[in-house]
């Protein structure tokens, strides 16, 4: 095979060129193998195989800097810079993370797991580049999607102003580009990209310029011309207007034109996006059909593309979009808001059902929560549903746009808490602690989900801010479950014993009931509490608690600085001061990828550790 002659960075530019599609082959059926036993993010990767390549090939690697967008698809990149062997380990607890990581190797320069970031990263390095004396290329990739994201807008504009070498790669997975576009364009870059074309034009411009009085204007009126006529052929003009030089559409699976795109990109004395249309999913007919739902994988049967751990079990994803759609059915001022996720948190089906209520803004989180307050302050009942780790990128506008106003809109924030194997971006360990310190906000979380569709359902007539915050996975002891009216701001007793209490949240609550269960097997009785209401916290229950416990424990998945804990470990402090109290969250740190039974053991919140630390607190051992 030749992928055995790939094993460290720049093996790649040992392979005869006659080889390098077989090479690509051979590499999509590696990861194919791969992701079908540890799971991870596929059609990505299968479509940016050739793009991959040619970047390797074209470029100084890791002298030059390869900046991805996201990073999910970075995969081929781990192969070509000596990780093929990481693939076994892949996303696993201590293993190779499924994202760049500059810890993991110096070919990642930049650690990503967001969208939108990669030209902002990239032009931070352009001007180091410029004020260190430095020479090497900088190439920031981004997807189509990405570019929703205000931010990459934002750093785009900021790079017009660029006098040195800026490539920008556009990884275009999903725009359809007609017939006679690309064929105009196809032809046009062919003279735009000859190298001939590009000295001449750089020798043009250099004698007129020289010219005394009227070369300067001869340049401008020159460029001015052939700026309006480019307009009607070239796809790329607005960014050409903005002082960035447009190069594509290229065909991202044909490496000979990708290597002659980038050695002419590399000429550039200033910022170029280079324009590469992929497929994602390229390679496997699965992927290729629906990209979709091979876009982040459990382990799969290769054969067939099934997954193998699809579970018949509700999630909390499935009974939030269960309720959304009940509830519309009842009530016509209910919409939904979803940044470019609609199957991920569960809203597919309300789309289809109710396409005008639904708003799909792309990868646009800030946007979405300011658009949701408008929607609210226009009289309608916005329900915004964003991972909760993506919903950090928001914090200004639900803090200024929605909460100073008191604006009833509804955060469903799915993947709280630990998410496992996508690592530090990904696990939603800090939104109790973000959004409790704001005041206004209203922050719930259940511990099942029979809850979560009660407090959905009685969060809508608050008229106030409310974050709902629920984990990923299988909604526990939900099935036929009742739920009696929630009272605002109220938590409840589950179980009653003496001396010792634990004050639970979310799917926190589920380890302490089996946490009491078992220590009452040994005589210790514990009383548990669920709060639901992380803010405000009920200070009625914790008083009554108080008052019949000699130890209160508090429980929760998200970090301990600003958490539930915190909140009631200072009221406790403050009303009842000869009471302890015993704080079960996560550490102020991150957290990296690895099973989520895994991260608990390993950051101290497990049933066992838990269990043996009351244990002795409670019998002095």
């Amino acid at each position: 095979m030749i992928l055995d002659e790939i094993n460290e960075t720049g093996d790649i530019k040992k392979i005869n060129p006659a080889q390098y599609a077989e090479l690509a082959g051979e590499i999509r059926h590696f990861l194919i193998e791969k992701i079908s036993k540890t799971g991870g993010h596929l059609a990505s990767n299968l479509g940016v195989v050739e793009l991959t390549m040619a970047m390797h090939l074209s470029f100084d690697i890791p002298n030059d800097k390869i900046i991805w967008d996201v990073g999910h698809q970075s995969y081929t990149h781990k192969i070509l810079t000596g990780r093929k062997d990481g693939f076994d380990e892949l996303r696993k607890f201590g293993g190779m993370s499924g994202f760049p990581k500059r810890r993991e190797s110096d070919t990642d320069v930049f650690d990503t797991g967001h969208s939108s970031t990669s030209i902002s990263a990239g032009l931070g390095y352009v001007h180091a580049r410029e004020l260190n004396g430095e020479n090497y290329s900088v190439v920031s990739v981004i997807g189509d999607g990405a570019l929703t994201g205000g931010m990459a807008l934002e750093a785009i504009n900021n790079a017009s102003n660029l006098k040195s070498n800026f490539i920008i790669v556009l990884n275009d997975n999903n725009m359809s580009i007609s017939r006679n576009v690309g064929a105009i364009s196809n032809m046009l870059n062919e003279i735009r990209t000859d190298e001939k074309y590009v000295d001449m034009k750089e020798n043009v411009k250099d004698k007129l310029s020289q010219i005394p009085q009227f070369g300067d204007k001869m340049v401008s009126k020159i460029k001015k011309t052939k700026s309006n006529i480019k307009h009607f052929f070239i796809p790329g003009m607005n960014y050409e207007d903005m002082g960035i030089t447009y190069l594509g559409p290229i065909d991202g699976h044909d490496i000979d034109r990708l290597l002659k795109a980038f050695k002419t990109a590399k000429r550039v004395k200033h910022g170029v996006i280079l324009h590469v249309v992929t497929k994602k999913g390229k390679g496997y007919k699965y992927a290729e059909k629906n990209p979709g739902n091979y876009h982040g994988v459990n382990p799969f049967n290769v054969k067939t593309g099934k997954d193998l751990q699809k579970s018949a079990e509700k999630t909390f994803t499935g009974v939030f979009s269960d309720t959304m759609l009940n509830l519309s059915d009842k009530d016509d001022k209910i919409v939904a808001i979803s940044a470019a996720m609609p199957d991920g948190t569960g809203l597919s089906e309300f789309a289809k059902t109710y396409p005008s209520r639904f708003f799909d803004v792309g990868i646009a989180e800030e946007h979405a929560v300011t658009f949701a307050a408008g929607l609210a302050a226009g009289g309608l009942k916005p329900v915004v549903a964003i991972y909760s780790s993506f919903l950090q990128r928001a914090y200004d506008q639900i803090l200024h746009d929605v909460c100073i106003q008191k604006l009833p809109v509804i955060f469903a924030i799915d993947r709280a808490g630990l998410v496992g194997s996508d690592g530090e971006t990904h696990q939603g360990i800090f939104d109790l602690s973000y959004l409790s310190c704001i005041p206004n906000m209203t922050v719930m979380a259940p511990k099942n989900g029979a809850e979560l569709t009660q407090m959905l359902t009685q969060a809508l007539s608050y008229g106030c801010p409310v974050a709902l915050r629920y984990p990923r996975g299988t909604s526990v002891l939900c099935q036929g479950e009742k739920c009696e009216p929630i009272v605002y701001g109220r938590g409840e007793i589950l179980r009653r014993k003496t001396k010792t209490a634990i004050l639970a949240v979310g799917n926190m609550v589920e380890t302490a009931l089996y946490i009491s269960d078992l220590l009452g097997k040994e005589g210790i009785g514990i009383t548990v509490a669920n709060m639901r209401f992380v803010k405000p916290i009920d200070e009625r229950l914790i008083d009554e608690l108080t008052e019949e416990h000699e130890l209160i424990i508090t429980m929760e998945e998200n970090v301990r600085t600003g958490g539930f804990g915190d909140a009631v470990l200072r009221y406790i402090n403050d009303s009842h001061p000869d009471r302890r109290v015993i704080n079960f969250a996560l550490p102020d740190d991150y957290v990296e990828h690895g099973s989520v039974a895994i991260l608990r053991k390993e950051t101290g919140i497990d049933r066992e550790i838990i269990t043996e630390r009351i244990r002795k607190e409670v019998c002095g051992q």
